[in-house]
């Protein structure tokens, strides 16, 4: 179904897409440029949770982390997992 862009640039996601894919208020939409055409990938919104400690090895210094560097390092996980090219920097 087509939709209008406004004058923001906003755009009205159909809603069966929206149900197909499992879109609810409050997810993170991560967007990019995939050869001339715009891909949405759409992430879970934060939890209230606290997952400090979860990954800390004894012995390892603890590293702090905003909420905007977790966020950040998961989109761009999302990116490399969903890149066509399969590059990797190593």
């Amino acid at each position: 179904m087509p939709s209008q862009v406004s004058e923001r640039g906003q755009i009205t996601i159909d809603r069966a897409a929206r149900e197909q894919l499992g879109v609810r208020p409050g997810m993170i939409a991560y967007q990019r440029v995939v050869s001339g055409h715009l891909e949405v990938v759409f992430l879970p919104a934060p939890h209230r949770r606290s997952l400090y400690g979860v990954f800390h090895r004894p012995g390892e210094r603890d590293k702090a982390r905003t909420p905007e560097e977790i966020e950040e390092a998961v989109m761009e996980a999302v990116a490399e997992e969903q890149s066509p090219s399969g590059d990797d920097d190593a």
